[in-house]
């Protein structure tokens, strides 16, 4: 893990605004091709995942580019099988679909905490690269990233969400056990890479102490796996105002509900 020089942020905004131009390129591609891609974001608690999320998304379309952040699964999905629930985010033609959080759920917090049994941990380490190779073999490419930050690094996020009441929102019940566990969560996060870092859905590993150098890292790999170029856009001209039907349309506003401008 590094710990070097924290990138500036005007360097980071610049070469960031950069990567987001090409993932709208990647996003016209998607659409003309009708290209089906799943990113998962995997890691330790206050790894960065959101942000890098953010970073990805701002610029492209929510149509497009889809973000699926599922809850804990209600009472009935606990009684199908474990990827079921999963299943209706997967992209149709010309979508993007990132999960925030996946399937692998049941090889880290589900195992860690006791959600789940050992049989059922120990089956899915066995069933996951078989069902991620059917993905593939589909024509659906799926890139998987583990973010990884330092025990100090982590103690620092988790400080500034206590401290703050603006990020205290990201505070999970989840959270500060994950303190605790620290290293039943390294235990688990090895065995799961073992089993299911494989040539067909290989896991990309991310240091995230620096959170500006790992998004933009992330989205420059992630644009290297993809083999898209740019779309020839058709010209376009914004038409001018017709008067036919013209009148005061501004006059009937004036009594409506304005909101104050303030000063």
């Amino acid at each position: 893990m590094t710990e070097g020089k924290k990138l500036k942020r005007k360097a980071y905004e610049e070469e960031l605004s950069r990567l987001q131009t090409e993932l709208c390129h990647l996003q016209e591609w998607v659409k003309e091709t009708g290209e089906r891609i799943v990113i998962v974001f995997e890691g330790r608690d206050a790894a960065g995942k959101g942000g890098t999320i953010k970073a990805i998304t701002a610029r492209v379309s929510p149509r497009v580019f889809r973000v699926v952040a599922l809850p804990a699964p209600s009472d009935r999905e606990k009684t199908q099988m474990y990827v079921q629930r999963y299943l209706p985010h997967f992209p149709a033609a010309g979508e993007i679909v990132i999960f925030d959080r996946s399937w692998y759920n049941r090889a880290g917090v589900e195992h860690v905490m006791g959600f789940c049994t050992d049989e059922q941990y120990h089956r899915f380490l066995e069933l996951c690269p078989f069902f991620e190779k059917n993905i593939v073999e589909n024509g659906v490419r799926l890139l998987k990233y583990w973010l990884e930050v330092s025990n100090e690094e982590q103690a620092r996020r988790f400080e500034a969400r206590i401290e703050d009441p603006l990020r205290q929102w990201k505070l999970s019940p989840m959270d500060l056990p994950s303190r605790e566990r620290w290293y039943d969560y390294s235990r688990a996060r090895d065995a799961m890479l073992e089993a299911t870092d494989t040539e067909s859905c290989p896991w990309y590993v991310v240091d995230s102490c620096d959170k500006k150098r790992a998004r933009l890292n992330i989205i420059s790999h992630l644009l290297s796996q993809v083999p898209y170029k740019p779309v020839k856009q058709a010209k376009i001209k914004l038409p001018d105002r017709k008067n036919k039907n013209k009148y005061d349309d501004l006059s009937p506003m004036v009594q409506r509900r304005w909101i104050p401008t303030k000063s």
